[in-house]
């Protein structure tokens, strides 16, 4: 093992799992951190799904931690820490309290924090963040239902999570190249900085970040600053450049479920149900107070006919609301993402195979109920996204797992045409 990630939950970790798999690296997925002994086979980067984005800074910590001496202690000779690439956290972590530990744990002066992911509209420029053409405080972050981004100063936003010095290596030194950026490393350790947010803007900058943090033993950010990492290995010779292995979906009945209330995800649902495809709505408080079963739902699907049917909760911030203010915020998704789950697990048992899932709390909780261990990268449907296969099971699933501000509005309707 030569690259040992940490991801905050589980869309992100397979979003991050197939860049590495597409830049030459023998990726594997797993769904928690491992029991001892588990067998990684021949993976050259190894990526552990927690959930760990939204609960208590002190689990965060505990979970990410215990992932991190794994993948040591099985050889991995870097580690990153992946988040989301719209940096979703709120003023208390959990990005900046698990990145200290990290940094303590490896005992290391310095790491980065760069969550840029052009091909998906996340750029970073003097230390601020843009979702498409706004700052990341004007986009639709900043009416997320449980991590809503205010600020897009990701210097100030860090500052406030994190006990250690936070500073920038702004475009100036970033768009002259990994010289300038390694440089601009060397002088933020001298004035006592730990962690520095890096700003890039196109694919070019994050290899160039790549290549200028070889020697990090720590790196932390969104999925696209491991565009740069597999070509550190394959310059040194320990990279086999066989990323991308056979993929073979299984066969059989297949259905979609939708927890996300992000722009993206409520955009993907409106095309969908305006090319006919059928749809059923969930209404949180309706499922609190028993209105609304798994079993009843997964009766609907089995009887929608040959169209791949659609179950979601996404809702407007307004509706949402509503429904944490009467249930509270954690308990108004736990009510819903309970119910996809069990969906997924009484559909499973009559055949049902093929599960798109969107939503990064809601993926987490299907794949925990199916059971899933490990996942095997498959075709892109969309930049971040990608088609996976279970590993393992005598009876195995092929999963696509979407955060919710990924993919395009055809994204639903798109998805099965990559899955050949």
């Amino acid at each position: 093992m030569l690259l040992g990630a940490i991801a905050d939950d589980l869309t992100g970790a397979t979003d991050l799992a197939l860049t590495l798999a597409r830049e030459g690296m023998k990726t594997v997925q797993v769904v928690g951190v491992p029991e001892k002994g588990f067998d990684f086979g021949d993976a050259e980067a190894v990526v552990i799904a927690l959930k760990s984005r939204t609960i208590p800074a002190d689990a965060a910590i505990e979970l990410s931690l215990a992932a991190a001496r794994c993948l040591k202690a099985n050889g991995a000779d870097q580690l990153l820490f992946k988040y989301c690439s719209t940096f979703d956290s709120t003023d208390e972590g959990n990005i900046g309290p698990v990145t200290d530990a990290l940094l303590e744990l490896l005992d290391v002066p310095l790491t980065l924090a760069c969550p840029a992911f052009p091909a998906n509209g996340r750029t970073l420029y003097r230390g601020h963040l843009f979702v498409g053409d706004l700052l990341l405080s004007d986009s639709p972050m900043k009416d997320h239902p449980l991590t809503p981004m205010r600020d897009a100063n990701l210097v100030r936003v860090l500052q406030r999570q994190s006990k250690n010095k936070v500073g920038l290596v702004s475009h100036d030194a970033v768009d002259v190249g990994s010289n300038a950026i390694g440089k601009a490393f060397e002088k933020a350790e001298e004035a006592g900085e730990r962690i520095v947010i890096v700003d890039a803007v196109t694919d070019e900058h994050l290899r160039a970040i790549g290549r200028a943090a070889a020697g990090f033993r720590l790196i932390t950010g969104g999925s696209g600053i491991a565009l740069g990492l597999p070509e550190n290995f394959r310059r040194t010779g320990e990279l086999s450049g066989l990323g991308t292995e056979g993929f073979s979906a299984p066969n059989g009945p297949a259905v979609m479920l939708a927890g996300s209330c992000s722009a993206a995800t409520r955009r993907q649902i409106a095309a969908a149900t305006a090319a006919g495809v059928p749809v059923l709505k969930v209404d949180p408080l309706d499922i609190a107070e028993g209105r609304t079963k798994a079993d009843d739902v997964a009766t609907w699907v089995r009887a929608s006919g040959a169209k791949i049917p659609l179950v979601y909760s996404s809702d407007d911030p307004a509706e949402v609301k509503k429904a944490q203010d009467a249930l509270g915020r954690d308990r108004a998704g736990e009510v819903v993402e309970h119910l996809l789950a069990g969906v997924a697990t009484g559909l499973r048992k009559d055949g049902y195979n093929r599960f798109l899932v969107a939503g990064g709390e809601t993926s987490g909780a299907v794949v925990n109920a199916l059971g899933v261990q490990a996942l095997r990268i498959g075709p892109e449907i969309d930049p971040g996204v990608p088609w996976t296969h279970s590993i393992g099971d005598e009876k195995p699933v092929a999963l696509a797992l979407k955060s919710g501000n990924f993919g395009a509005d055809d994204f639903f309707l798109k998805a099965w045409s990559v899955l050949a």
